[in-house]
Formats: structure tokens, C-alpha cells, sequence
């Protein structure tokens, strides 16, 4: 299975189209509240944006707390799948996630990024990509980056 991957965030202007098209084409309503992906300053306007999106961890630790079943984790490269009917709105889910990518909305309804990639083509700047989330990937640079390996500066 692919997953989310926000690849090349140097180029977000920061316009959330990514947000709406999750809330309203995924989640069937328009609310920032209800957005699997969550764009944000990375510490001010001109140090660019940041995406705060599920990282397909394996194995979920939010999948691993709830306490219905709600979230499962997927088959294969991580990440979760959600059944809205056994939710409780305890969040549990969103106090495990490393990264606070599980949002809730107003009446505690949790929402997180379920690598679905429909966000991929509303983004004006080719920022995501819906990809193998341990094949290697070309960076602008025309490097390839291995899966797991960080960058350095020097």
C-alpha cells in the first residue's frame, strides 16, 4: 500500500487546498476540523510550511490504545484504517500520536490521514505524493533519498 508523503514542502505557499479537499471529498464536510492533513507554519511566514499528516507508523500506537477497535492498523506499510461506528471520542488515539496528527473536532471526533491521496491533486504546487513509503525517492536535488535515512547539513 502507498502512503502520504509530503515531499517537497519547500513549495507550499501555504493555501490549504490539501485540507479542504480531505474535509469535504473524504470526510464529506468543509471544516478545518475535519482534515486528515493539517498545514502549518514551521515558525513563521517566512520560514515556509510545515504538513502535519499520519506517518504510518508500524505498528500504530494510536491503533494500539483505542479501546473499540476504531482504528485498525492497516495490512501493509503502516498507518491505520477507521471505523467511525465504534468510535468513542475517548482520545486516546490523538494523546498517542507522536507527531498530534490525529485531530479532533469539536465534538471529539477524531480525524487522521488514512493515505487515501486524494489531496494529492489539489495541491497547486506539487507538494504530496501518494508512494511506497520504503522505496527510495528522486529530491529535487536529483539524489535518490533512501527510506530512513535523514539528510545532514554540513
Amino acid at each position: 500500500m502507498k502512503t502520504l508523503i509530503a515531499a517537497r514542502m519547500d513549495r507550499c505557499i501555504g493555501c490549504q487546498s490539501c485540507s479542504l479537499a480531505c474535509a469535504r471529498l473524504v470526510h464529506g464536510r468543509l471544516s478545518w476540523n475535519t482534515a486528515g492533513i493539517r498545514i502549518g507554519s514551521s515558525g513563521g511566514i517566512s520560514t515556509g510550511f510545515e504538513a502535519r499528516v499520519c506517518l504510518a507508523c508500524d505498528p500504530p500506537p494510536c491503533a494500539a490504545v483505542c479501546p473499540t477497535g476504531a482504528l485498525t492498523p492497516r495490512k501493509s506499510d503502516g498507518g491505520v484504517k477507521q471505523d467511525r461506528s465504534l468510535c468513542i471520542r475517548c482520545g486516546n488515539c490523538a494523546a498517542a500520536c507522536p507527531v498530534d496528527a490525529i485531530v479532533r473536532d469539536e465534538a471529539g471526533a477524531p480525524y487522521v490521514c488514512i493515505h487515501c491521496g486524494r489531496c494529492v491533486a489539489y495541491c497547486p504546487h506539487d507538494c504530496l505524493e501518494l508512494a511506497d513509503k520504503n522505496a527510495p525517492r528522486t529530491i529535487e536535488s536529483g539524489q535518490l533519498e533512501q527510506p530512513g535515512k535523514q539528510e545532514v547539513a554540513k
